[in-house]
Parts: C-alpha cells; sequence; structure tokens
C-alpha cells in the first residue's frame, strides 16, 4: 500500500496517537534483538515517545491532541516505568490486567473504546495507530464512519508480517516503522553477577557499622535549638521496610527494573519518601542525609532479594 505524507495536507489536522505497547515491545525485540519475553530487554520509553511524538508531526500536519499508550500490568498495579511514562506531558497510560501467564487481558476493548469516542466526540480528525490485531479492524471502520482519517503503523518484521492483513486493508495510510528507528530504545536486560553468600549473614549491627559514618551537622548559631533529626539505624529500618512492601505488592520482576541502581527515578524515588514518611510519622525533608539513609536501606533489601550484596546509595 502506498505511503501517504500528509505534511502537505491543506487543513490543519487535530490528531492523536493510539500505541498498543504489547505489540510495539513484541514485536521491537523480536526483530533488533530476537527475544521473546518482555524482561528480556529494557527500553528507554519516555525517549521512545518523544520519537514517535516527532515522527507523528513530519506526518501530519496538524495539532496533536495525546498519545494513549495502552500497556498492562499485573492486577493494574503499574510498574516503575509505567509510573515514570505517566508523568510525561500529552501522554494517557491506559492499563489492561497481565494475568498469571504473561497475557494482557482488556487492552484491545480500551483502545477500540478510545478510539471510537475520539471519533464520535470529534476530537480528532485524524488518529495514528501502532498495532497489529485484527481486533481493531471494527473499531477502525467506525472511526471511519465519524469521518477520521486512520493512519496505520507497523513495527518492521524481521520476516513476512506482523499485522494482521485486514487491519492493513482498512486503514487509510500505512507506515512501517524501521528497525533502525527504534535501535537505539532498545537494550538487552544486564544480568546481575552474584556475590557469594558469606558463611555466616552478618547481622544488622555490622552492616550499619560497615557503612560510611554521616557527615557531622553544622551547630546551630547561638539562639536556635539545633533539630533532632531521626536516627540513622531507624530510617534504613524504614526504608528495607518500604522495599519488602515493594517486592511484595509489584513482584520481583517489577522490582528488577530498578537494578542495577543506585540512583532511582525521581517519581520512585518520592514515592519512597512519601511511603517512609507514612512508617516514620514525620516529615524528612528537613534531614537531607536521611534520605540518603532511606535510600541505603532501600537497596539494601533489594540487592538481598537478587543475592547481589548490599549496596549504598550514590544520590
Amino acid at each position: 500500500m502506498t505511503i501517504l505524507d500528509l505534511s502537505s495536507h491543506p487543513v490543519a489536522a487535530k490528531y492523536a496517537v493510539l500505541v498498543d505497547v504489547g505489540y510495539l515491545y513484541a514485536a521491537a525485540g523480536e526483530v533488533l534483538l530476537g527475544a521473546k519475553e518482555r524482561k528480556e530487554y529494557r527500553v528507554a520509553a519516555d525517549e521512545l515517545i518523544q520519537a514517535l511524538q516527532k515522527h507523528a508531526e513530519t506526518r501530519i500536519h496538524g495539532e496533536l491532541l495525546r498519545i494513549y499508550w495502552y500497556d498492562a500490568a499485573r492486577d493494574r498495579v503499574p510498574t516503575v516505568d509505567q509510573r515514570v511514562i505517566a508523568q510525561l506531558p500529552w501522554v494517557k497510560v491506559r492499563l489492561g490486567n497481565l494475568n498469571a501467564r504473561g497475557q494482557q487481558k482488556g487492552v484491545d476493548a480500551q483502545i477500540r473504546s478510545d478510539l471510537e469516542a475520539l471519533a464520535r466526540h470529534h476530537a480528532v480528525s485524524d488518529t495514528i495507530l501502532l498495532a497489529g490485531d485484527e481486533d481493531m479492524v471494527p473499531a477502525v471502520e467506525a472511526a471511519q464512519a465519524y469521518g477520521v482519517r486512520i493512519h496505520l503503523w507497523g513495527v518492521e518484521p524481521p520476516y513476512g508480517t506482523n499485522q494482521a492483513e485486514r487491519l492493513v486493508w482498512e486503514s487509510d495510510t500505512v507506515e512501517i516503522i524501521t528497525a533502525d528507528f527504534l535501535r537505539s530504545f532498545f537494550s538487552r536486560t544486564p544480568v546481575p553477577v552474584p556475590v557469594p553468600a558469606a558463611p555466616v549473614a552478618p547481622s544488622p549491627a555490622q552492616v550499619f557499622a560497615a557503612r560510611t559514618p554521616a557527615a557531622v551537622k553544622p551547630k546551630a548559631p547561638v539562639g536556635q535549638i539545633a533539630k533532632l533529626g531521626p536516627s540513622r539505624p531507624r530510617v534504613e529500618e524504614v526504608g528495607e521496610h518500604v522495599a519488602q512492601k515493594w517486592i511484595l505488592t509489584r513482584g520481583r520482576d517489577n522490582i528488577r527494573d530498578l537494578l542495577p541502581g543506585p540512583i532511582l527515578p525521581t517519581v520512585i524515588d518520592t514515592e519512597l519518601l512519601i511511603e517512609a514518611e507514612k512508617e516514620l510519622g514525620h516529615s524528612l525533608r528537613p534531614y537531607p542525609e536521611a534520605r540518603v539513609w532511606l535510600r541505603d536501606g532501600f537497596w539494601a533489601r533489594v540487592y538481598r532479594e537478587f543475592e547481589i550484596g548490599v549496596g549504598v546509595s550514590s544520590k
């Protein structure tokens, strides 16, 4: 099918970009890395979204409504990456459920619902759909009936095709995103190198004693009373407790996304602080050193979970 460049379209369009992340990641992982499962690779999703947005701007002359990012998570609890993506401007994260077999449930239904609703309410004149499932066809036809043009994007397959033939037929224009375009955003997941376990596990006191002492806080000026901050062992204990809660609620696969550390994404670092303040019952914001101890405790628990030793935050 001929690719149509709409950059010369005389009337300014208003458009949305709908991305089936399961299709995008699986197709890109296969063509770039020969990977079969998402845990085999990492994606610089924020950079990828920016690149897709810029590419859309070269294809459609008009105003972007927003990018819809359709993904799945176990019990719809967002992963680390999904929380970071949700903070991006002009991006709406939609989550379906991920069952015990790693299968997405409810994602296609969300895409179809949004595609039809955007068309029915005349919110857009054009829609870029990055997907490959034939289940999208009825929604494509419904949107077209409301006058919306559908521009189907696909990922370059290693051979044959990775999009339903009928979906290709029904779309107004079709474009293939090349492997070269996607290559810089995908990389293999690094395998942590296990640290041999010590014959006898060190006690918390020994672990804490091995840490670098915190810098001595300067004395308060005359006439002022220095604030007494929380103790380091207590803060590290809370950091470990929060890490344990995250492992239990979000699962080892999602926590693995944080490795190798020790820098946390800003949105996750903020969540850690909020959770710790709830545990402690008071604010840690006046005590910068306490935030470092908090991260140390968090990473100590995460590293033990994956048997790669005890780490110290560098942030």
